[in-house]
């Protein structure tokens, strides 16, 4: 059974503890957890940006030269050949230095002779769907700059819980909370 921690601690407010202990807690009840993930771990360094302004690359048809406001106050340049990228727009931003899922190391980078000071990203590319047609686009108002995992909620840890058939109670997020839960 897998459990969002986060969601766990909405419904039992007075639940204390790591999600290591909660975990260690669990296994004391009968219910040991097999596995505790980050779910943000391979897209902590990915930022909110507003693209503020949408050009032609003038060496490449298909590129654009995008103005990101990745906050901080400094406009920074990036190279992007998504279709869907549009000036006022919030996207998922990787940085330069940042790393992405399967290891990918965004680095300064010059494209067809443009700089491009980090990367636009696409839900594939973050690891969070199979859609690489174009930008991850981003709805509501974030300020640029707004850590990626904190806006979506995914600052979070999901525990792998080995539930055996006679602990039914524990095969929902309420259960859990149930046998957690001070009191």
């Amino acid at each position: 059974m897998n459990i969002s921690y986060r969601w766990l601690r909405s419904i039992a407010p007075g639940l204390q503890g790591t999600p290591q202990e909660v975990a260690e807690r669990l296994a004391m009840l009968g219910a040991p957890v097999d596995e505790i993930v980050y779910l943000g771990a391979d897209i902590g360094d990915v930022v909110i940006a507003r693209v503020e302004e949408v050009r032609q690359h003038p060496n490449a048809d298909r590129l654009r030269l995008c103005t990101v406001n990745a906050g901080g106050g400094e406009r920074l340049q990036v190279v992007c050949g998504a279709p869907n990228v549009e000036a006022g727009g919030l996207y998922p931003f990787a940085p330069i230095g940042a790393t992405l899922p399967g290891g990918i190391s965004i680095g300064k980078a010059k494209l067809r002779g443009e700089v491009s000071e980090g990367m636009l990203c696409s839900a594939r590319e973050l690891g969070l769907g199979r859609d690489h047609a174009g930008l991850m686009t981003l709805q509501g108002d974030f300020a640029p700059g707004t850590r990626f995992v904190d806006a979506l909620g995914l600052d979070d840890y999901r525990l792998l819980i080995d539930v055996t058939p006679n602990r039914g109670e524990l095969l929902s997020h309420v259960g859990v909370a149930r046998e957690l839960a001070p009191g």
